[in-house]
């Protein structure tokens, strides 16, 4: 009975088998073409970009599902994949994984192994292994200047010879410019004080007494000279009228005229003026006077 079990059992097992064997096997994702970055000399910071073509038995395909961003071991992080199209018009998923963190010494890394999701099936992305170094050495080599530390490097002095040399020559044109504006202004002012009528009046009214006679009268030859003839009261609105430049000194000027045929021609002779400064007055006619020749 028990010997009858086994063989029965063993009839079982070899037909198991049997079928097994002639069961068509499950076939393999294909393996998609891939650009995988440089494989070496990445450091923190670095951005490896991986290309996949999103091509099917020679088809373009869609893709479905992308890969997440998100960490991916100790040292690399992925960004949100893209679609890109390049020349022939062919279309690529990129894939960016950044480096982010550094190791002490030089260690290999992956990037990971994926399974992309298109219409036409899945994609298989194998594992791309790269090498990632550390920013610095743990330790100097401790030879000759190669040291832990260096001495902070001195500051070699610029040369100013030529930039105090352009200051100089800059100060001596700015002196030379204002030395010969002075020498103009000052021969200007003289060659008015000769010329101009109210500016002579003017020198004379400083070193002469307000109340002089000799100060009337060097007001009343430069008010004459002004005009090219003799000017008094009754001519006085001609000189205005010829000489538009004086008219908002009418007023004082009709003062003045009356002030001197007072002073000049009354049977005894006036006191100084109170509403009348011929001081004032002269001043104010050769300011009005150098503003019209300006």
């Amino acid at each position: 009975m028990n010997l009858h079990r086994t063989l029965l059992a063993a009839a079982l097992l070899a037909l198991m088998r049997s079928v097994a064997a002639e069961s068509p096997p499950t076939p393999a994702a294909p393996a998609a073409t891939v650009e995988q970055p440089r494989s070496f000399g990445h450091v923190l910071g670095d951005v490896l970009t991986q290309r996949v073509l999103l091509s099917h038995a020679g088809r373009p395909v869609d893709a479905g599902a992308l890969p997440a961003a998100d960490r991916v071991g100790l040292y690399l992080e992925r960004r949100t994949p893209r679609v890109e199209e390049d020349a022939l018009g062919r279309r690529w998923l990129a894939i960016d994984y950044q480096v982010v963190n550094a190791p002490r010494a030089l260690t290999a890394a992956a990037l990971p192994a994926l399974s992309i999701t298109t219409s036409a099936g899945p994609l298989q992305v194998v594992a791309w292994p790269v090498s990632i170094g550390p920013l610095t050495p743990p330790a100097t080599f401790d030879q000759g200047a190669l040291q832990p530390l260096r001495p902070d490097r001195p500051v070699l002095p610029v040369p100013t010879e030529g930039l105090e040399r352009q200051f100089k020559l800059s100060l001596t044109a700015l002196a030379v410019v204002l030395l010969g504006w002075a020498a103009w202004w000052a021969a200007r002012n003289a060659r008015e004080a000769r010329r101009l009528p109210f500016a002579r009046a003017w020198q004379q009214l400083r070193q002469a007494d307000p109340a002089s006679t000799e100060a009337w009268r060097a007001l009343h030859r430069a008010l004459d000279a002004t005009a090219g003839r003799v000017v008094h009261g009754r001519t006085l609105p001609r000189l205005l009228a010829d000489a538009p430049h004086l008219q908002p000194l009418a007023p004082q000027l009709e003062a003045f005229f009356r002030h001197s045929e007072q002073r000049f021609f009354a049977s005894e002779a006036g006191t100084a003026p109170a509403d009348l400064s011929l001081r004032a007055l002269g001043l104010a006619l050769r300011e009005a006077e150098r503003r019209h020749h300006r």
